[in-house]
């Protein structure tokens, strides 16, 4: 006999207060139910990601899943997040500590679903990926190749000691894992491969998440027309962006032997944007008729993105079509969903709380408050240093031709090339390999810009005698969906020609990675206009707060304030504000460093704001 929806929807909830106790207990997937100790339950989960978001706000933001209604929270793990360097794991600094995170988790009462991938899309650089797999030519990603496995093996046993002890039989709040991620859909577009080869990868690295030491109920999550291709015997489907509840029964009972239970892994209440292109939205009363639906039919469910958060640095991932060989996801991570990307209550998310109140019996808890918000009126910027003339202080890479950022052993930022030519030349000037952005000076002065996400890989220069030739060129983020993620190398990555002639020998290249705030003080002053600048300057605070700084008045690059990177901005939109954590501020002196790549207008300050701008 069925039971009603409402019944274990009460008994989750009230399990969930329990979660913390260090208690062991059972979560099964079993007879067409969610089992919880041996009781069934649904569950209604939001997504967010500890790596968006800064850890001092874990707890505020967690607590604002719970105040909306929801019981679960689930989140990616990002393999090149705490695989920093070559034989470097890091899971403890800063926003890194997962396991801090899931703990987090369960004290405020709620259970979580782990995604470790290893792939993970997300908009996330290389979907997850660190970029050094690329060096070994041998190693083919996301695919049954066993340097590829070696090292996936090597990240999940790595993961593995941080979180098993975790797990709900362990007293912990992790209650499921999923495998891989969405690979249905990378077999639809891999026709290619063979569909067995496909399934001996899927199939291995479900035996490496097994032998890791994971042993809660496992998943895996597809559109649900693309199950053929992405499930695996004896591990429950789910189906993400599925609103039909007729076709998500029919798609898990084929798949699953006739039986649920029924979840929606991904529901989407908003989606992701593009540097360039309008910000995407999805109307509250759509998603509040979409959760009503999946309420109504007992389907456990999962908000993608519940709270979004922000793409700090240089995380930003990528996406291409037929119109961009790339479109570079914004530094933004809002989502549009309904915990906004500072953590506020949004009207999305005042109605979903007001609809899960019906189908819940225990009061929600009370909505946690709005963190402080401040605006600081003016930032002097007194400092300015011009980045081409910081070629004399970095030794170069010299080649016959330009080298690729993996191929100089840097994975983010950018890399200035170089060449001086002992005879003029004049005439259109093309790199077709670019990747992705670049700002071509010649003796210094800016020629133009060439730009992958637009398409334009040429421009006309005229290099005179003795002449100098400057690219410097962007990676704006390795693309982490379908099947161009295995063509990932960044910065120029093939000839540079000038009137179809190869342009060979005498190539200097600088590196830029930018990891950490730039040092400028050991840098004469300069700043012309035209020229890449790093400005620098400190404001005092009485208090601190969120902010938004405003760069709509500037051009393309990136701020760190205080050694905390927050972004890129550019000002082709949508996005024209970076989101400013209050607890990166502190009160006294804080410090900004600014790198401008356009610079088409001297700066003197920068300002914030109390709310973002989108256009």
């Amino acid at each position: 006999m069925k039971l009603t929806f409402k019944a274990p929807l009460l008994l989750l909830i009230l399990i969930s207060f329990n979660a913390v106790a260090q208690k062991n207990h059972s979560f099964e997937i079993k007879d067409g139910y969610f089992l919880y100790d041996s009781k069934p339950v649904q569950i209604h989960s939001g997504e967010m990601h500890y790596a968006r978001i800064p850890k001092e706000y874990w707890h505020h933001r967690l607590k604002m899943l719970k105040a909306m209604g929801l019981n679960t929270v689930a989140t990616y793990v990002f393999w090149n997040y705490h695989n920093t360097a070559p034989g470097v794991w890091d899971f403890k600094t800063g926003n890194r500590n997962l396991a801090e995170f899931i703990k987090a988790a369960g004290e405020e009462g709620l259970f979580v679903i782990l995604r470790p991938g290893p792939y993970a899309c997300a908009e996330w650089e290389f979907g997850g990926y660190p970029w050094w797999l690329q060096k070994n030519k041998d190693l083919v990603v996301r695919s049954y190749n066993q340097p590829f496995l070696d090292s996936c093996k090597v990240y999940l046993s790595k993961l593995a000691t941080q979180v098993k002890g975790l797990q709900v039989s362990n007293g912990g709040p992790v209650i499921m894992v999923q495998v891989e991620n969405e690979f249905g859909s990378y077999v639809s577009q891999r026709k290619d491969i063979p569909l067995e080869e496909h399934r001996k990868y899927n199939k291995a690295i479900f035996s490496l998440l097994k032998e890791s030491g994971f042993t809660v109920p496992f998943f895996t999550s597809d559109g649900s027309w693309l199950f053929e291709g992405g499930t695996l015997l004896g591990v429950l489907p789910t189906a993400n962006g599925e609103g039909n509840p007729d076709n998500l029964k029919k798609a898990v009972d084929k798949y699953h032997n006739g039986t649920g239970p029924y979840m929606v892994a991904e529901y989407y209440p908003g989606w992701l944007d593009h540097w360039g292109e309008p910000f995407n939205r999805v109307s509250t009363s759509d998603v509040t008729a979409q959760i009503a639906k999946y309420l109504e039919n007992g389907i456990s469910f999962n908000f993608y993105m519940a709270h979004g958060g922000t793409n700090f640095g240089f995380t930003s991932g990528a996406n291409y079509n037929e119109e961009h060989q790339i479109q570079p996801d914004i530094t933004s991570y809002d989502y549009d969903a309904p915990v906004s990307e500072a953590g506020w209550a949004t009207d999305k998310y005042i109605a979903v709380r007001e609809l899960m109140k019906k189908y819940v019996k225990d009061p929600l808890p009370v909505v946690p408050a709005k963190i402080p918000v401040i605006a600081i009126p003016e930032i002097k910027l007194n400092r300015a240093v011009d980045v081409l003339d910081m070629k004399k202080e970095i030794k170069p890479v010299n080649g016959d031709k330009p080298l690729s950022f993996e191929e100089l052993n840097q994975g983010t930022g950018y890399v200035l090339y170089s060449r001086r030519f002992n005879q003029p030349v004049s005439g259109k000037l093309q790199v077709k390999g670019l990747r992705d952005f670049a700002v071509v000076y010649v003796n210094g002065k800016k020629a133009g810009v060439i730009n992958r996400q637009e398409n334009k890989f040429d421009l006309d220069i005229t290099i005179p005698f003795n002449g100098t030739l400057d690219i410097l060129v962007e990676n704006m983020g390795r693309i982490n969906y379908g099947e161009q993620i295995v063509q990932n190398t960044k910065g120029i990555i093939s000839d540079v020609l000038i009137n179809d002639f190869t342009i060979t020998g005498g190539w200097q290249m600088f590196g830029l990675p930018f990891e950490k705030e730039p040092e400028t003080e050991s840098y004469p002053e300069k700043n012309r206009a035209g020229r890449p600048v790093l400005y620098s300057g400190t404001f005092d605070l009485m208090e601190t707060g969120d902010t938004f700084l405003d760069m709509s008045s500037w051009g393309k690059g990136i701020v760190f304030v205080n050694g905390h990177n927050l972004g890129r901005f550019w000002n082709i939109g949508p996005q024209q504000t970076l989101y400013l954590p209050g607890c990166w501020l502190i009160k006294g002196k804080n410090r900004i460093v600014i790198f401008e790549q356009l610079n088409d207008a001297v700066h003197q300050s920068v300002s914030s704001e109390e709310k973002p701008v989108l256009d």
